[in-house]
């Protein structure tokens, strides 16, 4: 029987066919993944080289072009330094204005936002993974303030601490936490709308939470209950290694979600009194300084991608911890 040579087999490999059957599982799925990283390459990336190359010019407030003369890394360095912060129509950072800096509020939105709807998120998670009459309605009752859009919450919201109709406001200025004028307040708007946003996104939370317990082998459970193990000993060797991954997806997600807040914010207070890095860019794009807007709005998306690697390690960590 004939072997076949060198030459023959690099010309039977060179076929498409040949040579996709010689690809292995991980590159195989690499190629078929290529067309939609293309596609997001085009949509993600060039408005993002579009932006940092408008935020190295200067703000042109009259006349018919939209950017001013080059000026490098300027727009950045007066950004961070605070140089720019008159400019703006609300400062980028402040120490002294931690309530009204746009940096300081999306941090605190953020962090204090995805602790209570993960902690809410788990939670509701471990009860829907549960057996009882009735769960089916408990998940419809939980995901249904995911359901609802942005602009009805934010509504909803707006209605109840209204001074003039809001039936909460008058209460909660008795006890002290709110002012008799919560929307026109920095620290009780924040606060409002951090409640606004734990109450729709939690859900979500849960949704993520839920399918990695449902993933979990229930056989684990039943070892753990031969060897005698309570219900805390369960949850910590368990179930929370187990789910732990699945808490980090969606607390990413609900992370690049908290640090992009804009439309919630608008319409339960506005960008004035809560502004966030988002309503900083809006707002100076609206007043026509473009460049400081697309300087503003690259940092906003540098730190996005800092955020972001720093889970995608802790999440790789976690995955190679103990066998997860």
């Amino acid at each position: 029987m004939a072997t076949e040579t060198g030459t023959e087999r690099s010309l039977s490999l060179s076929s498409p066919g040949r040579w996709i059957e010689s690809l292995s599982d991980t590159q195989f799925a690499y190629l078929l993944l290529t067309p939609c990283l293309i596609l997001f390459g085009v949509i993600a990336f060039w408005p993002l080289l579009r932006t940092f190359q408008m935020s190295l010019h200067a703000d042109l407030l009259y006349g018919p072009e939209r950017i001013g003369p080059f000026v490098g890394l300027q727009n950045y360095v007066e950004l961070l330094t605070g140089e720019r912060n008159a400019a703006l129509p609300r400062p980028f950072f402040d120490p002294s204005q931690i309530f009204t800096s746009a940096l300081t509020v999306t941090v605190i939105f953020t962090v204090v936002s995805v602790f209570f709807e993960t902690v809410l998120g788990f939670g509701q998670a471990l009860i829907l993974n549960q057996e009882f009459r009735g769960r089916r309605w408990a998940r419809v009752a939980i995901i249904l303030p995911w359901a609802v859009p942005i602009v009805i919450q934010g509504m909803i919201f707006f209605l109840l601490f209204q001074p003039t109709i809001g039936f909460l406001v008058e209460p909660l200025n008795q006890l002290g936490v709110f002012s008799s004028t919560p929307q026109a307040n920095s620290v009780d708007s924040l606060i409002i709308v951090i409640v606004a946003d734990v109450w729709k996104t939690s859900a979500f939370m849960a949704l993520i939470i839920l399918a990695g317990l449902q993933s979990i082998d229930r056989s684990l459970y039943d070892v753990a209950d031969v060897a005698g193990a309570s219900k805390f000993e369960r949850f910590r060797t368990i179930t929370l290694p187990l789910v732990l991954p699945s808490v980090l997806v969606a607390m990413l997600f609900r992370t690049i979600g908290a640090m992009r807040v804009f439309g919630l914010i608008e319409t339960v207070s506005s960008c004035s009194t809560v502004p966030s890095l988002s309503c900083l860019v809006v707002q100076a794009f609206s007043s026509s300084r473009y460049a400081s807007a697309a300087t503003v709005a690259f940092v906003t998306a540098a730190i996005i991608g800092l955020v972001v690697s720093v889970y995608i390690v802790k999440f790789a960590d976690v995955e190679g911890a103990g066998g997860f």
